[in-house]
């Protein structure tokens, strides 16, 4: 019988030095791979491998090596483009225990094969119960004991017999979780340094047809002045734009890191194989007729992806306008725009290659500059997480702006933006929707839960274009403001007032407007700011100049640059309507720190400076972990989830065939149907408990049922479709005639079928909220929270957070609904133990995290009274799960 192995044990790797590989399990048909490999290898690897000379395998040995069962003994390999270049394997040793071992080609040790195969090879144990490694290293063998030892886990070595055995405990740690993070953020970013930093650039398909693609991409490059060489490639003319082309990359005499692709969609996966003949680092395809065209398009697409990863090249589109890079050692221009902004602070990175041109204009008029663009088209590999990487190690760029159509990983999009945003603001347009031919998982929540979840993750989300470059100017040239207060000086009475309007609108302070008059000069201006600076009372200020005669607007705007300088207080401007930078108010000719943003009308200002205030608040509060919580049973838990799916469900494998041919990445089995689980044994190993009811079927039952749980009492509808009705609910029941009344009403109102249920009644006085968790395909475990009242229901006032929840993450989970105020002893209502409230908020949060089989969690209702919480009614779903969470195991390409 043909063994199986999971599929998602198949990875696309970006390896230390930015380069790609492929990750799988050995498979028989790999035979004479493993030959060819081993043959290849140096005699001092074969002898630190099997402490003595091997010079070639027997077949019986390659026979054992490549026939495993993919549960005691896996192995797995690295390949690039066909060749094997690694192996590791385990073979089980005893019960939670195994032999480890690998080998990597000498030609490819350094960077970092052994390391990332670790990290795979220890998630496969992980999963058939395997607890630890061991492995015998002869003690000359430093490279191997470096790989064991750094991996993060916890490790043990003894010596004896000449050979040092190593134990490491799997178990993860934070240690080994920064480890992998650690590492998955050097070689992301150093793979995106590769392209966006290139030494030298072929355009293939560069041909003389004036406007075509691949000439419009060359022109840019030379007129951008490139410092590397530059070669067209074209495989019938001489030359292009005055320089020598080539019949094809490989024809080429000295190296090439960047190919632009301009060729027809049909023959762009050739170029690939040439260019990986080549040694090329990266792709910039900007010909179109991919997934944006159809299924056929897309189908070209995926494989374009897949020669290009496995051949060890990233690339950027295809369908896209290009990348550009304005470091005066490097003034990359390959794009199809002409116009690409002057040198600044700010990375950009936009999906849309249509609307490139337009956008790069724009940044240009506004003076902002840029560190460096990318716009990656369909997005087939290159995405915004690859970006974030390399932005966040780039010491050119202090400020990121995004305009995303799609997500690719979207738990791994939020988990990096809310590191990086401590350092670096973040801000995005995510436009509503995936356009056709992206590679995008599709997201399960509405629009109102990214908002959530970006805010989370300490992102700035606006609407539009217009406030992306609004927000990014306030950003990259003023300092962040310390709390909400803003100070206005004006020579308009009536700006004045509708800035002050917008202050209170957006959530921020404002003083009262200090209005100079219309025939306030330069003078006047700059004592009025330079008072509004000083004053302990204001933490930003939005000066309003509408000049008297058209001109006079030079010395005022000089004044405010010498009054605002170091004040370290952000200062914003509304100067004769003029959107962008006004050039009286850059600093220098280039505008750097210190100038002054101007807006077209004051609402514009107040309006990017309320994003900006929102942004340092999350930053200025610390970084802390999820609690720690001690009354908790997760491995109860789980048994529970595991007996339960059991008893009910026929779990699916997801494994793929030990042949030669192996799904798409990603294409996890179909995850299994929904099964119920008892909530409430569930939620008390999480140290919550629900409220007892009973469920009835006659009014005599149900005044049994009373006198057990307790009078007075409540009856209600049972099934969670009745209950969403509003007037489902009878309270204070204090007798049997009350209760038999009730009955008959509610089965008059629901139909004699509907199941009632009878319940003690609930202290009071209570707010009803609805707590709940869904596993969601792109993000992951999500928590969200609303008032049970039917108004906000109806309205769908809820807030999301990612799982798990911090302490800090529960309170502002609860305050981001509009209806919070009720709780906090508004609108006639007594305050309640929201601490109670949050501190369910992390428990479940916890639990959602724990337990990637719970698909659904609905805590319907539960009451927040003066000193506590109550659940009244709880529901739970469990589902298999189709793979491992996409941003939760071993690193691998998304």
């Amino acid at each position: 019988m043909e063994a199986h192995y999971p599929a998602h044990w198949e990875a696309d790797v970006v390896l230390a030095d930015g380069g790609t590989a492929h990750v799988r399990p050995i498979r028989p048909a790999d035979a004479d791979r493993l030959r060819a490999f081993y043959s290849r290898l140096s005699e001092e690897t074969i002898y630190f491998r099997f402490f003595g000379p091997r010079p070639r395998l027997s077949d019986r040995e390659v026979a054992w090596f490549t026939n495993v069962d993919y549960v005691d003994r896996v192995a797995l390999i690295t390949t690039i483009g066909t060749e094997m270049v690694a192996v590791i394997r385990y073979d089980r040793t005893g019960p939670g225990e195994a032999e480890v071992a690998f080998l990597v080609e000498d030609a490819h040790q350094g960077r970092g094969v052994a390391s990332v195969l670790l990290e795979h090879l220890a998630a496969t144990a992980r999963e058939h119960g395997i607890e630890r490694f061991v492995a015998d290293v002869l003690p000359a063998n430093m490279k191997m004991m470096g790989v064991l030892r750094q991996a993060g886990y916890t490790a043990e070595s003894r010596f004896a017999d000449g050979v040092v055995r190593m134990t490491l405990d799997l178990t993860p740690t934070d240690v080994s979780a920064e480890v992998t993070t650690s590492r998955e953020h050097r070689a992301e970013a150093r793979s995106i340094a590769r392209l966006l930093a290139p030494g030298s650039v072929a355009v293939i398909g560069a041909s003389r047809e004036p406007g075509g693609i691949g000439q419009t991409v060359l022109r840019n490059l030379l007129a951008a002045d490139f410092t590397g060489p530059v070669y067209p490639v074209h495989r019938e003319v001489r030359a292009v734009a005055g320089v020598r082309a080539y019949p094809s990359v490989t024809a080429i005499d000295d190296e090439v890191d960047l190919a632009v692709v301009a060729v027809p969609a049909g023959s762009v996966a050739d170029v690939v194989k040439e260019c990986a003949e080549k040694g090329v680092h990266g792709l910039v395809v900007v010909s179109s007729g991919f997934g944006e065209t159809g299924a056929e398009g897309r189908a070209r697409q995926d494989e374009l992806a897949r020669i290009a990863r496995a051949y060890g090249l990233r690339v950027v589109g295809p369908n896209c306008l290009g990348i550009a890079n304005t470091d005066p050692a490097v003034k990359l221009n390959a794009t199809l725009a002409a116009t690409v902004p002057g040198r600044g602070r700010v990375g950009f990175f936009s999906q849309s290659g249509a609307l490139g041109t337009a956008l790069l204009q724009r940044v240009a008029q506004r003076g902002m500059g840029i560190s460096s663009f990318v716009s990656a088209g369909n997005r087939a590999d290159v995405s915004g997480n690859d970006l974030l990487q390399y932005w966040e190690e780039d010491t050119s760029t202090e400020v990121i702006l995004l305009y995303l159509e799609s997500l690719g990983n979207p738990r791994k999009f939020a988990r990096l933006a809310r590191r990086i945003a401590r350092a670096k603001p973040i801000v995005v347009v995510k436009s509503g929707g995936t356009p056709a031919g992206h590679s995008a998982r599709e997201l399960g929540l509405p629009d109102t839960a990214i908002s959530s979840l970006f805010e989370q993750a300490g992102l700035i989300r606006v609407d539009d274009l217009i406030q992306l470059f609004d927000v990014g100017e306030l950003l990259a040239f003023q300092p962040l403001p310390a709390g909400p207060r803003v100070g206005l000086v004006t020579n308009s009475d009536a700006l004045g007032l509708l800035a002050a309007d917008a202050c209170v609108s957006a959530g921020l302070s404002p003083g009262t407007p200090a209005n100079l008059g219309p025939r306030a000069g330069a003078a006047e201006f700059g004592a009025a700011l330079a008072e509004q600076l000083a004053s302990d009372s204001v933490d930003s200020a939005v000066v309003i100049y509408m000049p008297p005669l058209p001109g006079d607007s030079d010395d005022v705007a000089a004044e405010l640059l010498r009054v605002s300088e170091g004040a370290g207080k952000p200062v914003l401007a509304t100067f004769e309507g003029h959107n962008g930078m006004h050039p009286s108010l850059s600093v220098g000719a280039t505008p750097g720190r210190g100038s002054i943003p101007s807006y077209p009308a004051p609402e514009e200002a107040v309006r990017a400076l309320a994003h900006v205030v929102r942004y340092a608040s999350w930053r200025s509060h610390p970084v802390v972990a999820p609690p720690q919580l001690e009354d908790i049973d997760t491995d109860g838990a789980r048994d529970l989830v595991r007996q339960t799916l059991a008893a009910t469900t026929d779990e699916p494998d997801g494994s793929v065939a030990g042949g030669e041919t192996s799904p798409a990445l990603g294409s996890f089995a179909e995850p299994g149907p929904p099964v119920e689980v008892d909530a409430a044994e569930l939620l008390s190993r999480y140290g919550l408990s629900v409220w007892p009811a009973e469920v009835v079927g006659s009014p005599d039952e149900a005044v049994e049922a009373a006198g057990r749980v307790g009078w007075p009492v409540v009856l209600k509808a049972a099934g969670p479709e009745a209950a969403g009705r509003a007037g489902t609910v009878r309270l204070g029941l204090a007798t049997p005639d009350g209760i038999r009344h009730a009955y008959a009403e509610l089965t008059e109102q629901l139909g004699a079928g509907t199941e009632l249920a009878v319940q003690r009644m609930a202290p009071q006085p209570a707010v009803p909220t609805v707590v709940g968790v869904v596993e969601d395909p792109a993000f992951g475990p999500v928590v969200s929270f609303g008032l049970g009242e039917v108004t906000a229901r109806l309205l769908l006032d809820q807030g999301f957070r990612l799982a798990p929840l911090t302490k800090e993450d529960a309170g502002a989970l609860v305050r981001s609904v509009r209806a919070a105020p009720l709780l906090f002893g508004e609108y006639g209502y007594p305050p309640v133990a929201v601490g109670a409230l949050e501190d369910l908020l992390v428990r479940v949060g916890r639990m959602a995290s724990d337990l990637p089989e719970m698909a659904r969690l609905e805590l319907d209702q539960v009451l927040v009274g003066e000193s506590g919480v109550i659940i009244l009614g709880a529901r739970a779903t469990l589902r298999t799960p189709p793979g491992p969470r996409l941003d939760g195991g071993p690193r691998r390409l998304s």
